[in-house]
């Protein structure tokens, strides 16, 4: 269908104008008058457009997954239980795709095929309650082709439980490390001060008092002494996923 609007305005058949207005339409999907679905990020930034579940209705839910079928894997975040349970009889998938929810990670995948992976990133937590954030991290980088490597609760309270697993995953090649932590944030900097390769710090709502909400690890994380370290927005497992994937392939290329 591109290759036909560049053709035709190539011929002069149609002007500047209409064949930028049809190359337009071919990349948004209109869902009625509450979704416009951008069908062209893939090609754009690498990762297809993924859906926030939060705040949906669940009917609109339904219509913008069913809309984004077409692009082969879908990628629903923010998807609690109870939501999930809601839409999953209703959610009417063309033959060879399934779906699967991961109720820690709090996401919905939705594909026809397996996606290789040729990379490896890292992802560490300093608690257990840090691992739900870790893993939406965690899948959001496998879905941009990502192996990713896990070690969760070796934060510094414990700090000698760290060490090993640094090694572990520095043999293992992996381009970039995911750490996430709440309460004080302070391991991303730990991590930073023992490793060559990018750290993206991940502060959670995980703690006490001044601690709850995640913005005394937010501050922590943007105060830190250790040089090479990015940081994301309290909780923002898909957002860090996303980065140490985009990291890990432009070292490939």
């Amino acid at each position: 269908m591109m290759k036909e609007i560049l053709q035709k305005l190539e011929d002069g058949k149609i002007s500047l104008e209409e064949a930028e207005k049809k190359l337009k339409s071919l990349h948004i999907r209109e869902i009625e008058d509450f979704a416009k679905l951008d069908t062209h990020r893939d090609v754009r930034t690498g990762i297809p457009e993924v859906i926030f579940a939060e705040g949906k209705e669940n009917g609109d839910l339904i219509k913008i997954i069913t809309g984004l079928i077409g692009q082969r894997r879908v990628m629903v975040t923010k998807l609690s239980q109870d939501k999930y349970d809601a839409i999953k009889d209703e959610l009417n998938l063309p033959y060879g795709f399934k779906k699967e929810y991961h109720h820690r990670a709090r996401i919905l995948l939705i594909s026809d095929h397996e996606i290789e992976k040729k990379v490896k990133v890292g992802i560490i937590t300093a608690g257990t309650s840090d691992i739900p954030v870790a893993e939406e991290a965690k899948l959001t980088a496998e879905e941009m082709g990502c192996e990713a490597l896990t070690v969760y609760d070796v934060g510094v309270a414990g700090i000698h439980r760290l060490f090993s697993h640094i090694y572990e995953m520095i043999e293992e090649n992996v381009k970039a490390l995911v750490v996430v932590a709440g309460m004080e944030g302070a391991l991303p900097s730990v991590v930073a001060g023992l490793v060559d390769i990018p750290v993206i710090g991940v502060p959670t709502s995980v703690g006490y008092g001044v601690g709850k909400g995640g913005f005394t690890a937010l501050y922590a994380m943007l105060q830190s002494c250790a040089p090479g370290i990015a940081v994301v927005n309290i909780d923002n497992g898909f957002g860090a996923g996303v980065f140490a994937a985009k990291i890990a392939k432009q070292n490939t290329s």
